[in-house]
């Protein structure tokens, strides 16, 4: 089979290299008279010499002229035997099969069929005549003359390489004459010496064996070494490298000849633009294949896989990023910044109170004011407010009202050292809570109110004087904003 399927070659002649010249042997066989030796190998051998030119027409025929030249006989017994000499010439028309329709053009292996017309010279061979050293060999001379001929026969021709193939053909002359075999009278036949005679012409059969040469020049019109005929791109400009079918080498196979491909080691199967490069339609300098932000806009840096530049790793890229160095792992906001939930100006990871508006001197919470009203008094080691308390308190309540519900108040309350610090420290929460108590009744909410009790603790002036004593008997006010 892979004899059959060999590799594609250029065959015998084409519309470029239109001439083929056969040199041959034949063996000569005789169909006549004496008796039939078509594909008879056990007859003795008749050879000849023969030689040829074909011209090509088309894919289907060739023409061409036919000579050979050499003995042919035939030998039935000792007795019934002869032996010429003969020289024939025709011309012929040969069809191919490998025409592009029944087999590639391209085929190495090519059958065709044959017919011609011509004419075949007999006469004596010299060497078997009766002057010769034996002339019993031949009792009668072969008749001389000429003959028309019709050759019809088949071959086979394989292509070796585009100018040389070998070639058999089997060729069946028919002649114009039945005298060729030898003349010997009218009453020779049906005697005892030749028993029998053959109706009809004489005929001769021809194994021709050659070697076909092919002659001429391709027409390359691009000059890169393939025929026109053969060149699937005949016009590659000059020096330019082809392969078999004289096209540009594309060594990455991007559909970019080498001599264009700017980029010509594109791996397989990647789309390139004009220039054999790999197509990087944000034209970030990483090419698509390679992009995982393909559609990074125009002017932005990148970074080895076509992403965005994202200095802090906050997952927004730097050119979005108002925030661009935020610590790492800090939860950020559209912008790149350090998320601010309570919107102080101070970010979560920052602010020591998230949820409520503060200010960055208090780490995020809110600002704590500190007052001490002196005049808030107390009847003697009791929580009960003197009256002259009312008024102070009622400008507290005037303000907190008159403020933002997220203003708050923290309610302090302090003793003098008089008395143990259980009690003191009991006291001083009674006193914040009579406070409050107060506070609630000019409809100050209570969630806004905050107290603490804090007993002898953080004295503002010494105890041991009744102005000291009285001083620190006393209730602080922290409002917080």
């Amino acid at each position: 089979m892979a004899f059959f399927v060999a590799a594609q070659i250029i065959t015998a002649q084409t519309a470029d290299i239109k001439l083929g010249v056969e040199v041959g042997i034949i063996k000569n066989e005789y169909n006549g008279d004496y008796g039939n030796g078509i594909f008879n190998f056990k007859q003795q051998m008749y050879p000849s010499l023969g030689v040829a030119i074909g011209y090509y027409l088309n894919p289907s025929f060739n023409v061409g002229l036919r000579s050979a030249f050499g003995d042919y006989g035939y030998r039935e017994n000792n007795v019934n035997y002869f032996r010429g000499r003969k020289t024939d010439v025709s011309l012929y028309t040969q069809y191919k099969f490998n025409n592009g329709y029944i087999l590639k053009e391209s085929s190495r292996l090519t059958p065709f069929l044959t017919i011609g017309l011509g004419i075949a010279a007999y006469g004596i061979n010299s060497d078997l005549d009766k002057s010769g050293s034996n002339p019993s060999l031949y009792p009668t001379i072969v008749t001389k003359g000429v003959d028309f001929i019709l050759p019809v026969g088949a071959g086979l021709k394989y292509q070796i390489t585009e100018r040389v193939a070998v070639q058999y053909q089997y060729l069946y002359n028919f002649t114009s004459s039945d005298i060729r075999d030898e003349n010997r009278g009218p009453n020779f036949f049906g005697s005892t010496s030749h028993p029998s005679s053959k109706s009809g012409n004489d005929a001769f059969g021809q194994h021709v064996f050659s070697v076909v040469f092919n002659i001429g020049k391709h027409t390359d019109t691009d000059k890169d070494g393939v025929g026109d005929r053969y060149d699937k791109c005949p016009n590659t400009p000059r020096n330019v490298k082809v392969d078999m079918d004289g096209c540009p080498i594309d060594s990455d196979k991007d559909g970019v000849a080498d001599y264009l491909d700017q980029c010509l080691d594109t791996p397989a199967g990647v789309l390139v633009d004009t220039k054999g490069c790999p197509v990087d339609a944000d034209l970030d300098g990483v090419p698509d294949y390679l992009d995982k932000c393909a559609n990074t806009p125009s002017g932005i840096k990148v970074d080895a896989t076509g992403c965005p530049i994202d200095t802090d790793g906050d997952g927004i890229a730097d050119y979005l990023d108002k925030c661009p160095d935020t610590p790492k792992d800090v939860k950020v906001d559209v912008n790149g910044c350090a998320i601010d939930t309570d919107g102080d100006g101070i970010p979560d990871y920052l602010d020591k109170c998230p949820d409520v508006a503060g200010i960055a001197a208090n780490n995020g919470c809110p600002e704590v004011l500190t007052t001490v009203f002196q005049n808030i008094e107390f009847e003697f080691a009791s929580d009960k407010l003197t009256r002259e308390s009312y008024p102070t308190l009622d400008q507290i309540a005037i303000t907190l009202n008159n403020n933002s519900s997220t203003v708050k108040i923290n309610i302090a309350g302090y003793t003098d050292y008089i008395g143990t610090d259980e009690y003191n420290l009991k006291l001083s929460v009674k006193r914040a809570n009579s406070v409050k108590v107060y506070l609630l009744s000019k409809k100050v909410p209570g969630s806004r109110i905050v107290i603490t009790g804090y007993g002898e603790e953080n004295p503002i002036a010494p105890n041991e004087s009744v102005e000291g004593r009285q001083k620190n008997r006393r209730v602080e006010f922290q409002i917080t904003k």
